[in-house]
């Protein structure tokens, strides 16, 4: 047991710091400085980070402010209304909501949806045929083309129509030679965004819209300036509800400036016909038939 002890005394005397010396102890202290939180060593390179960065977040207004979509107009309300005023002059809507008494819409739809020569029109956009998703038919002295497709000229009339266009034009105060009728079998049935400038129907050409049947959204929707690339995000939006018997007249600048569809609603709509009444004149020699003044309307 002695020995142990012993052993144990020997180890620990040798596990133990010896005390330094006063004069070696100051010239370490003098020589190098205490540090108390030393400087990380890069990794991989043996040097030392002597100075710190530090990064300033700054605020930096964006190149393009914020832009509020348009909120979408609603007229519905009998009147006339300026819906814009531009380069190309004034765009004009008029609305006659109950144009046609109720009971004789009743008949007259009747009538003329058993009664019309309708038919499914193939167009062409891109080379590629596609059916509309509608039934139309044409009366008039001269063709009509649009999507690079033609409709011939049909001058049998019927007496309805006749009828019809007499109370238009007493009322818009135009005369019209031709009639473009639509019948939208249900809500499924459309047409797309386009505007009605055919050089067939000249410069600033006036169009009076009759509609019998199920109500439908009209849709309109302004140009866009050059600026935008043809970027409809930031323009503006009109919605007109068209309803039995109702009369829309779209005159001045709103071929132009303007853009309308009747969109495709997914949920129960009866069938609706629409007279578009207009006044067309013969092509201009040299002007291939179906081209736009402006552009191609397409009518998906």
């Amino acid at each position: 047991m002695s020995d142990k002890r012993q052993r144990a005394r020997v180890q620990g005397s040798w596990a133990k710091q010896l005390p330094k010396r006063s004069g070696q102890a100051d010239a370490v202290q003098n020589n190098q400085p205490k540090t108390v939180n030393p400087a990380p060593v890069a990794w991989g390179f043996g040097q030392q980070k002597t100075a710190t960065t530090t990064t300033t977040f700054e605020f930096h207004q964006p190149i393009k402010p914020v832009r509020d979509v348009p909120s979408e107009k609603v007229i519905e309300e009998a009147g006339d209304y300026e819906i814009s005023h531009g380069p190309s002059g004034v765009s004009r809507l008029q609305l006659l909501p109950g144009f046609l008494p109720p009971e004789e819409s009743d008949w007259m739809f009747s009538k003329l949806l058993a009664e019309l020569p309708w038919s499914q029109k193939t167009n062409y956009r891109q080379g590629e045929a596609y059916e509309e998703p509608r039934l139309t038919c044409w009366f008039g002295e001269l063709p009509y083309t649009y999507s690079h497709s033609t409709m011939a000229a049909n001058t049998q009339w019927h007496p309805l129509l006749l009828t019809i266009r007499d109370a238009v034009e007493q009322v818009s105060g135009c005369s019209f030679n031709s009639l473009l009728c639509n019948l939208y079998r249900d809500g499924h049935d459309s047409i797309g965004w386009h505007s009605d400038d055919e050089a067939s129907l000249g410069a600033k050409p006036t169009i009076a819209s009759v509609s019998l049947g199920d109500t439908r959204v009209f849709n309109l929707r302004k140009q866009p300036p050059p600026e935008e690339n043809g970027d409809y995000t930031y323009v503006e939006r009109i919605r007109v509800p068209l309803s039995h018997g109702t009369l829309l007249l779209m005159s001045g600048a709103t071929q132009d400036d303007w853009q309308h569809r009747v969109a495709k609603e997914y949920h129960d709509r009866g069938p609706r016909i629409n007279l578009t009444f207009r006044t067309t004149y013969p092509e201009p020699e040299g002007h291939r038939a179906g081209t736009k003044l402006r552009f191609t309307a397409k009518r998906p």
